[in-house]
């Protein structure tokens, strides 16, 4: 159901697209990504569109002086997602449907694949998977942030083989394209990699949220599971018909050769990490090399409240983290094991306690 022998892609379309005036949906830019996905299903491709642009498009139903609280941004995209929406309904001659997620839907294991599952049935149905941010509902520690990273974590779940991020430049630049003339377009990126996301900037729109950064952080979670990534000009027509016959109009970056195991992929770049564990030095370093597990004598100490399953961050005695994992036990255990760690444990009972963290359950972060 899930083969990554079909052609499947993902493609993020930001508001400024969709509401570029913050008056409701405008179909101008919007008629030439339609006509993309009506080619791109013709090919033979299956297509997620990931849409943002729900408070842009329901911000004119609210008078210009009311504040932009946190509620009323929520109200805004509560009353422009149907918007948007029937707009995405109107191009096509197929059913759409909608799909509106929060990191707690991603991050949580059950939730996550119970969203594949509807996912997948949607694509073999030939029906059009629309999703963004829940808005309405999200809170902080919910969200996701900006639908490039959601559209990364969407493409890895639907085992895509493309994502394609649009925006409102040609690709990533060598420098600020907007601040130097002599900005040169990089056509080719082999490895997204954490030095290169933080030499990047922020937004440089003022309607969505996302910027240059988000999308090379969106590219890493995508390449990272073996799914080619393009950054491109969403207002060009010229880039929708290069992308359809197979030419890279924008900025690729590569995929990996050998992706990330799905279930480590998963805990790298899209389970949030609920408290932490601190390890001997030693501990890490055996973590680094994934050769071993960790054991309740080697845990120094426990920050959080997390339940057994669970997704931890381990750093080391200097405060460096190392992993991410899924812990064996809750918080309210793992703090009592820290707390007494003198005398208590036989080997006997380590051993019919089991570790603390199983090896299959780390994921390494990059350094």
């Amino acid at each position: 159901m899930s083969s990554k022998l079909k052609k499947r892609l993902v493609l993020k379309i930001g508001s400024a697209l969709i509401a570029p005036m913050q008056d409701g949906c405008r179909s101008e830019n919007l008629l030439r990504v339609a006509q993309f996905i009506v080619d791109a299903r013709n090919k033979d491709y299956e297509v997620i569109l990931v849409s943002s642009g729900a408070v842009a498009a329901g911000s004119h139903h609210f008078a210009k002086d009311v504040e932009r609280s946190l509620a009323v941004k929520k109200a805004m995209a509560a009353a422009g997602q149907t918007a948007m929406m029937a707009m995405w309904d109107r191009f096509f001659d197929f059913p759409c449907a909608q799909l509106l997620l929060t990191h707690a839907d991603l991050r949580n294991r059950d939730r996550f694949t119970s969203f594949r599952q509807t996912l997948f049935t949607l694509l073999e149905q030939g029906i059009l998977p629309i999703i963004n941010e829940n808005d309405a509902v999200a809170t902080n520690r919910l969200k996701v942030g900006d639908n490039d990273n959601l559209s990364a974590m969407v493409a890895s779940a639907a085992d895509a083989n493309t994502l394609i991020l649009c925006t409102d430049v040609d690709g990533l630049f060598d420098k600020n394209p907007n601040l130097h003339a002599d900005a040169t377009l990089v056509k080719e990126v082999p490895l997204v990699n954490d030095e290169l996301i933080a030499a990047t900037g922020g937004a440089t729109s003022s309607v969505g949220t996302g910027g240059m950064k988000t999308k090379l952080e969106a590219a890493q979670k995508a390449t990272s599971h073996g799914i080619t990534t393009f950054i491109v000009n969403g207002f060009k027509d010229e880039t929708f018909k290069a992308l359809i016959q197979g030419e890279n109009p924008g900025t690729k970056c590569a995929a990996y050769e050998k992706p990330l195991k799905e279930s480590i992929h998963w805990l790298t770049h899209t389970s949030a990490a609920q408290g932490e564990l601190v390890v001997p030095h030693d501990a890490a370093e055996e973590m680094k090399d994934q050769n071993g597990n960790i054991r309740c004598d080697e845990l120094q100490a426990v920050a959080g409240d997390f339940s057994a399953g669970e997704t931890v961050l381990i750093k080391d005695e200097k405060g460096n983290a190392i992993a991410k994992a899924k812990s064996n036990y809750s918080s309210c255990l793992l703090n009592f094991i820290a707390q007494h760690q003198e005398g208590l444990f036989t080997s006997q009972m380590q051993d019919s306690i089991g570790p603390i963290i199983s090896q299959q359950d780390i994921a390494v972060l990059e350094k």
